[in-house]
């Protein structure tokens, strides 16, 4: 049922030719044959994956924008955590490094085939930092080139989701660390945008970014990152095939494209 015989690259990666690099850690779906025979039948449906943005972005790279987008799903190993274990949010529920449950609290492995810290420990090296060298490479040399960079993590997520959030998922979440990974005018620049639309939007409110935005993010330095997490129902059907729905998702292209021109547009201000 699962044919996971063809292996690829642990990301793609487009260069592009302005200060922006855009991420999308979670759009993958591949899993290695070796991982796949511990996993549950459930799990091997990729329930969680960030569906189709790799879709929603494609226009990214006529922008100018670099794109580094993860192939292998965060069910291998989630390249949105810290490599030490450390939660994502403090106090609040979270999803492991390598996560021994969905979304939905459905076992990910076979009772007894969960991975031993040795296989986590050979997933970071393999898997996760291979994609953390590119984009700090990436991002030095963004900034050598134009004197600042910027990285825009793209991620999504069910409308809802009660491990995460009671109620409804605002439509965009744009996350900042609390307002320490971009520069303040830039942070604004962004948020018009998405204010000015017709969905709803909030700025560092349950999802305030991270490991990605947290740890890259180093605004003094002259690198700026910020996270934006949307909700499926804008772009797709929410309930399995999920289905990509191309005229949903048009209007919300025209939203992504006009946000993302607008970070590649932003100068810092004159120190």
């Amino acid at each position: 049922m699962y044919d996971f015989s063809a292996m690829p690259e642990t990301f793609d990666f487009t260069l592009g030719t302005t200060p922006l690099l855009v991420s999308l850690p979670h759009g993958g779906t591949y899993i290695p044959n070796v991982i796949a025979s511990q996993m549950t039948e459930a799990a091997l449906e990729t329930p969680d994956t960030d569906w189709h943005v790799g879709l929603l972005y494609d226009f990214a790279p006529s922008l100018g924008a670099s794109v580094i987008s993860a192939t292998h799903s965060r069910y291998v190993i989630d390249l949105n955590r810290d490599p030490a274990g450390a939660p994502l949010y403090s106090g609040a529920d979270n999803t492991e490094l390598v996560p021994l449950t969905t979304f939905d609290y459905v076992p990910i492995y076979k009772k007894g085939r969960e991975p031993t810290e040795a296989e986590i420990e050979e997933r970071i090296a393999q898997y996760w930092r291979p994609y953390h060298e590119r984009l700090k490479i990436e991002l030095a040399a963004v900034k050598r080139k134009f004197g600042h960079a910027i990285l825009f993590d793209g991620h999504s997520i069910k409308s809802v989701v009660s491990r995460f959030h009671d109620g409804q998922i605002p439509d965009l979440n744009l996350g900042t660390a609390k307002g320490t990974t971009a520069h303040p005018e830039l942070m604004a620049a962004a948020f018009e945008i998405l204010q000015r639309s017709k969905y709803e939007a909030v700025i560092d409110g349950r999802f305030t970014g991270g490991h990605i935005t947290r740890v890259n993010g180093a605004p003094g330095n002259g690198i700026h990152s910020m996270q934006l997490e949307l909700t499926w129902k804008l772009y797709m059907d929410e309930n399995p095939p999920f289905q990509y729905l191309p005229e949903r998702a048009g209007e919300l292209k025209l939203l992504l494209k006009d946000l993302l021109q607008t970070l590649i547009n932003w100068q810092p201000p004159a120190s």
